[in-house]
């Protein structure tokens, strides 16, 4: 069998705790094994990185945060017992750190639905750009609109819903971590996200309805109101019409 050298024998070695759970790579790394880290920083930098935007909707000191999310990790490698999983106690640092931040700043922003879209250098409201006669640029509009209405319903979620929720549908948790990480017990985790569903639901629910008035009342309107030309026009068909009848 040929001996391994150099860099091939790092990249089996990377190989291998790559297929290690995260406790044991946690063990690894606080036994000294520093490459253990660095895999588990590949595995959580953008999940914990995701979910300190959600919290602080600041891309540029969710960087930061994120930094020091692991840089206390590393700080209190002995403080982990493993009686939770290793990516429950990594979200707990994440959360305390963001409402730390949040704390400082006292501010928290959130679009507005009827805000101007400026992306691609356009002024117009997003609402009025679904008037596109291209059944395909409607089609994506539409999608483009579904989620921007999800988004903006989930950011009215009171915070502890909002929390629950994102932490079950976007970093993939499941109830009994989600308790541990906000503190609070699986029964009340479950019913927040429950009621965050409900109000969801709810919301789009409204939303699809008033769309759909919305678009009853503009084709309403769109027969209703018509230039002096088209009343013109109309008005010579209907005498044409009237003229090319025979008479009794």
């Amino acid at each position: 069998m040929p001996k391994i050298f150099g860099k091939d024998k790092q990249k089996v070695r990377i190989e291998e705790l790559r297929a290690l759970p995260d406790e044991r790579l946690f063990a690894r790394f606080a036994e000294g094994e520093a490459e253990a880290f660095g895999v588990l920083l590949e595995r959580y930098r953008a999940p914990i990185y995701g979910f300190i935007c959600r919290q602080i909707s600041d891309s540029h000191a969710g960087e930061e945060l994120t930094q020091e999310v692991f840089l206390r990790a590393i700080a209190r490698a002995e403080q982990f017992r493993g009686d939770s999983r290793f990516s429950t106690w990594l979200y707990q640092i994440a959360r305390n750190l963001a409402f730390d931040h949040l704390r400082r700043m006292k501010v928290r922003r959130h679009e507005s639905l009827d805000a101007p879209d400026r992306r691609g250098g356009s002024e117009s409201p997003r609402v009025d750009r679904l008037r596109s006669r291209d059944p395909g640029a409607l089609e994506a509009l539409m999608r483009a609109e579904l989620r921007e209405q999800l988004e903006s319903a989930i950011a009215r979620l009171p915070d502890d819903q909002r929390e629950v929720f994102l932490l079950r549908q976007v970093d993939g948790l499941a109830f009994g971590e989600i308790a541990r990480v906000v503190d609070a017990s699986e029964n009340t985790v479950k019913s927040r996200m429950r009621y965050a569903l409900l109000k969801l639901r709810e919301e789009l629910r409204q939303n699809h309805a008033a769309d759909e008035g919305g678009r009853r009342e503009s084709a309403h309107r769109d027969q209703e109101v018509r230039s002096p030309a088209q009343r013109d026009e109309e008005t010579i068909v209907t005498k044409e019409a009237g003229e090319s009848e025979p008479r009794q």
